[in-house]
């Protein structure tokens, strides 16, 4: 009975089994301390999608969240997977059923009271974090949950179209113009829709992504924080020429957007008289209508039907 309980319990007679929990833990820490640090100051900082904008930087910060949380679990599975590869590998020649399992209390509590803690806590902070203005970037339909409070944001709205996205400033006599110009620190109210099919607006710097749906009026909010470019996309397949729905937008100082809007607002001001008035939405088979009378204006295609230059049949 001694010489089979020794061999169940190390690797022979008169040897104590050694501590594997300790053997994992330490390595495990050691790890986890390291690689969270190098998540959260080293490479937390270069996470898309940047911090330009508001949104862009509460998305930059809720990554390096999840990323801080999932790296100590990882590096657990990994750890101890080699661990067992290592140590509790079949060696040769060795035939013999290892000990029995039998199930451990103290072991099963931690790992329930482990995992329900971690899901619990993901599940209230992803919850708030959709609530307030982290979750603002992202459509919130027509009634958001969340508003800048303050000053009045700049009201801008998105308008796709086949194959391009407009942009109408309401606060500026509802000009429409294929540039879209921001300002830097002021928010921003988006109001995306659509006048033919489903697209998806994607200013990828300023951390907005939201649908533009027919008849629905879809509001984003964030603040530019920084001057540059932003790269605008649409990420829903919307048809033939869905992959030339690209373009670049930028943000500016707030005196040069300042002059550049009344600017614009001046030079096509007989043009916005030919818009139907600013809404939140629009009828789509009024608009396209007055698509030869914008284009005679230079707004390349607005309100519609816009082909690239490369295709081959132009309207």
């Amino acid at each position: 009975m001694t010489s089979q309980a020794g061999a169940g319990a190390g690797t022979g007679a008169g040897r104590r089994e050694p501590s594997h929990a300790l053997r994992i833990f330490l390595p495990w820490l050691v790890v986890s301390v390291v690689a969270d640090w190098l998540i959260w100051s080293v490479w937390g900082p270069h996470l898309p999608p940047g911090d330009m904008a508001s949104a862009a930087s509460n998305q930059q910060f809720d990554i390096k969240v999840m990323a801080v949380i999932a790296a100590p679990v990882t590096a657990f599975v990994l750890i101890y997977f080699g661990y067992a590869l290592v140590v509790w590998r079949q060696r040769d020649g060795d035939e013999t059923d290892g000990p029995a399992l039998h199930g451990h209390a103290r072991v099963q509590a931690t790992w329930i009271t482990v995992t329900t803690v971690i899901v619990l806590a993901l599940f209230g902070f992803g919850t708030y974090e959709l609530m307030t203005a982290q979750g603002a970037g992202a459509g919130e339909g027509p009634s958001p949950i969340w508003a800048p409070a303050g000053s009045a944001p700049l009201q801008v709205q998105v308008i796709g179209q086949q194959w391009r996205f407009t942009y109408r400033y309401p606060q500026f006599g509802g000009f429409e113009s294929t540039q879209l110009m921001l300002p830097e620190g002021r928010w921003v109210e988006f109001h995306v829709t659509s006048l033919d099919v489903i697209h998806s607006f994607w200013a990828y710097q300023l951390g907005v992504k939201a649908d533009a749906n027919p008849g629905v009026d879809n509001t984003a909010f964030t603040r530019p924080t920084q001057l540059g470019q932003v790269t605008v996309r649409c990420a829903e397949l919307c048809g033939l020429w869905h992959g030339a729905m690209a373009d670049t937008g930028k943000v500016v100082t707030p005196a040069a957007f300042e002059s550049w809007a009344k600017s614009t607002q001046a030079r096509l001001a007989s043009v916005t008289r030919m818009l139907p008035p600013y809404a939140t939405t629009y009828d789509p088979t009024v608009v396209p209508a007055i698509n030869k009378a914008m284009a005679k204006a230079g707004i390349t295609g607005a309100n519609g039907y816009f082909y690239p230059p490369q295709d081959p049949v132009q309207p």
